[in-house]
């Protein structure tokens, strides 16, 4: 499973997101949307204007969501 963070530089739930995913163990790739000009249209293609947006296996979503991360760490598991 590929898990995608789209993220910026001072983003507390960008930081919230990560620093959870690391706690369950879960690999992740972050991409900070900020230097990343095709990650930020691909972010805004999928409808979103703000960040963390979170993707895997065709689903997104945006913000922390704690609820969504435990899904993860248990499908990774």
């Amino acid at each position: 499973m590929t898990i995608s963070i789209y993220s910026q530089p001072d983003c507390p739930q960008c930081d919230a997101t990560c620093r959870t995913l690391d706690s369950y163990g879960v690999i992740y790739r972050k991409i900070d949307i900020s230097c990343d000009e095709q990650a930020r249209e691909h972010v805004l293609a999928l409808g979103y204007r703000q960040v963390p947006v979170v993707e895997t296996n065709g689903a997104h979503w945006c913000g922390f969501r704690p609820d969504k991360l435990r899904s993860l760490r248990a499908a990774t598991a």
